[in-house]
């Protein structure tokens, strides 16, 4: 177990994740598992967030999901580290973040470990196998499509590698990180193509990062405090 640094406890929190203890874990990732549990799971979010469909409130928890995946891949490239503790270790609480109620992602430190590079491949395809489970799940609580979630989640990740890429002393990572998502092989088990490609058309990241990209809306628009985003289809 490799013990965090300063900096990169930093980064875990600017991610909205967090490895001190939550006074009161509203769900664990491993709740979400549950059929029962995701029934209700809608209603926690909408209480929340107040959005005004279901499908915005879903959409945001996938946001916050998807910070926390994307923090994931940006402890692999930096640092050559992954999360690999257990379901019931991610708990979610809620915080305020400028002035509005979202969910924090509290997980225990302890569990990081270093990732071999003969491992590289097979770690990313169980991140993304991780994020395909949850979304069937979120997908029982409302009619969210997958596009959406998946977009939540590549666009934190595409303005991660756009750092990256700038920086020599990553950019050899970076790369080979993006080559391991833009192959079909990665996501085999549950799609035919890569969804990262589709996302980006294989694309430098740093040529995308300021342009409309999103062919879905993420919903933001319709919870109270947050607006639509900048290249938003729907506008």
């Amino acid at each position: 177990m490799p013990a965090l640094t300063y900096d990169q406890i930093r980064i875990l929190n600017s991610y909205s994740v967090f490895t001190e203890d939550t006074e009161r874990t509203l769900f664990t990732l491993e709740n979400l598992h549950k059929d029962f549990f995701i029934k209700d799971f809608r209603n926690l979010m909408m209480g929340i967030t107040q959005a005004t469909t279901e499908a915005a409130a879903i959409s945001h928890f996938g946001r916050r999901y998807g910070m926390f995946v994307a923090m994931q891949f940006y402890m692999l490239a930096v640092y050559d580290e992954i999360w690999d503790g257990k379901l019931d270790d991610v708990r979610f609480s809620l915080i305020n973040e400028y002035g509005n109620n979202t969910l924090g992602t509290f997980i225990t430190p302890k569990d990081f470990r270093y990732v071999e590079d003969k491992e590289r491949s097979s770690v990313i395809k169980k991140l993304l196998i991780q994020c395909h489970l949850v979304f069937q799940q979120l997908r029982k609580a409302t009619s969210v499509s997958p596009l959406t979630l998946w977009e939540n989640v590549f666009g934190y990740m595409l303005w991660n590698y756009h750092e990256l890429l700038e920086n020599p002393l990553l950019a050899d990572r970076a790369f080979e990180d993006i080559e391991i998502l833009e192959d079909e092989e990665t996501w085999e088990l549950f799609s035919s193509k890569s969804l990262f490609y589709q996302y980006t058309g294989g694309k430098n990241p740093s040529s995308l990062v300021n342009q409309p990209l999103r062919k879905s809306c993420c919903f933001s628009k319709d919870i109270p405090g947050l607006t639509a985003c900048e290249f938003c289809p729907m506008k």
